[in-house]
């Protein structure tokens, strides 16, 4: 199974579900916003980040070629005041957590993105854009700044649904110097004893919105697949994305598919940083597995809240523990040379499940539904093992290929990190080596291969209905030297 047809997604533009088609063939182009690196990440940013990560990896499995791009807000207020209570320089600080944040995505198998773009390797293309804007009467300036005129633009407020002049406006303090309280900066102007660089319009800093469009029309050009992002960035960020890029290019949409998560609510309020209400990635890691976080937030579907509560993910928790139990069934079944009717119903139900799980992923990424197949599958294979029903070497290898595939769609991975599709794959061909040395009476090289898997934690059992495996329990410190 490779191309699937009607991929279905919710576009937030047109409120609809719509059928993914890229514009380019099987290229797909996808952009989202990244984090202000001036502080750890929090569960709330994996849910988004996770979800996109799922949503690459199963449009690659698809067939699509996927390029992810996601930009690395590494210019902001909140990192140079951050920057001043540490007396440390912004970027230095923005790179210190940008490090940081690589490394819980790397825990979390977040490993899909193409390219991470920093917002500050991009003032060329900031400036060729407000150079643009302003040319086109789109944008003034003040002597606080570039601004964009919400109103020379007439599609503004496409994707929120909100009409300009009803626009709320997130100041504490109007900018007299504006046209209109609800135009955004593209510049600010800031003192000299501040960072910033000089430009075309005096020492300051770009605007949070111009930072993102510059880097995509960088790299995808004046129109690209899909923009995602939490649903809080509908407004203002992505509206003032769309109307800096089609106001500067003069194509539409600049974007076909806007895509975008829930929040992850805590007592019904967004967990932040600014309502103290958040628990870091980090910190959550202390407590449990990154497969058990990755089921947490993929348990209901991306565009519905989380409300985060511990005893959710020990549910979670439960629901991986029941995934490598269940694998783990299936490998040590013992080997029969002819398959019975009771294995041929198993694999071909096996095979129902696993359409449906596919289908639930095509109908606008429903994860939720997915693992719901995913749970099905194990409890067939659980009872199957349970009434000690006898494999066949090739029906063995055909459920294990199913649960690898289906696990590496959602990112899970066993314990030690390494992804179960790849163990398995490499687990097989050392077995078939190791079966060739024996024959050839090498058999010192042979016992060799054995221990050093089960240093690894993969058990060989020799039977006289073949060579079985287990992949046993490993220890904290061996998982880490993994």
């Amino acid at each position: 199974m490779t191309i699937f047809a009607e991929i279905k997604v919710y576009n937030t533009l047109s409120r609809s579900l719509e059928e993914f088609k890229p514009l380019y063939g099987k290229r797909v182009f996808m952009f989202v916003c990244g984090p202000t690196v001036y502080d750890y990440s929090h569960l709330g940013h994996a849910r988004t980040y996770v979800f996109y990560d799922t949503l690459a990896r199963f449009l690659r499995r698809a067939g699509y070629s996927v390029f992810y791009l996601q930009n690395i807000t590494d210019v902001d207020d909140k990192i140079v005041n951050r920057a001043k209570e540490e007396g440390k320089h912004p970027l230095e600080l923005a790179r210190e957590f940008e490090q940081h944040y690589y490394e819980d995505m790397k825990v979390l198998n977040i490993t899909s993105v193409n390219l991470y773009a920093r917002a500050s390797d991009y003032l060329p293309e900031i400036f060729e854009q407000i150079e643009g804007l302003l040319r086109n009467r789109y944008a003034y300036v003040t002597e606080t700044g570039v601004y964009f005129d919400i109103t020379a633009f007439s599609d503004y407020g496409k994707l929120s649904g909100q009409k300009p002049e009803e626009l709320r406006v997130h100041r504490i303090e109007p900018d007299l110097t504006k046209r209109n309280p609800g135009d955004f900066a593209l510049w600010r102007a800031r003192p000299r004893d501040e960072f910033g660089w000089k430009s075309p319009w005096g020492y300051g800093r770009p605007g949070w919105h111009i930072e993102d469009t510059a880097i995509t029309l960088k790299h995808f050009g004046k129109q690209y697949d899909i923009h995602g992002g939490a649903i809080e960035l509908s407004f203002p960020h992505h509206e003032a994305e769309i109307a800096q890029a089609e106001s500067f290019t003069g194509v539409k949409p600049f974007v076909r598919y806007w895509v975008h998560t829930g929040l992850l609510t805590v007592e019904g309020e967004k967990m932040s940083k600014s309502l103290g209400n958040f628990v870091t990635i980090r910190d959550a890691l202390e407590r449990y597995d990154a497969n058990v976080l990755r089921i947490f937030l993929l348990s209901r579907h991306y565009r519905s809240p989380i409300d985060f509560r511990w005893d959710l993910v020990d549910q979670a928790k439960n629901n991986f523990d029941r995934i490598v139990n269940s694998y783990n069934n299936l490998l040590e079944m013992d080997i029969t040379d002819e398959a019975s009717e009771g294995e041929l119903k198993l694999i071909k139900k096996i095979g129902e499940l696993k359409e449906n799980f596919f289908n639930s992923m095509k109908d606008d990424i429903n994860t939720a539904q997915a693992l719901a197949d995913l749970f099905e599958m194990m409890k067939l294979v659980n009872a199957y093992a349970d009434g000690h029903g006898l494999i066949t070497e090739g029906g063995k290898l055909s459920l294990a290929s199913t649960y690898n595939d289906l696990l590496n769609i959602l990112g899970l991975r066993i314990k030690g990190g390494t992804d179960i599709s790849m163990l398995n794959n490499l687990i097989t061909i050392l077995i078939g080596i190791r079966s060739l040395l024996r024959k050839r009476r090498e058999y010192e090289l042979a016992d060799e291969i054995r221990a050093r898997l089960r240093e690894t934690g993969v058990e060989i059992q020799d039977t006289p209905q073949g060579t079985k495996w287990r992949i046993e329990e490993l220890s904290e410190e061996e998982s880490r030297s993994l």
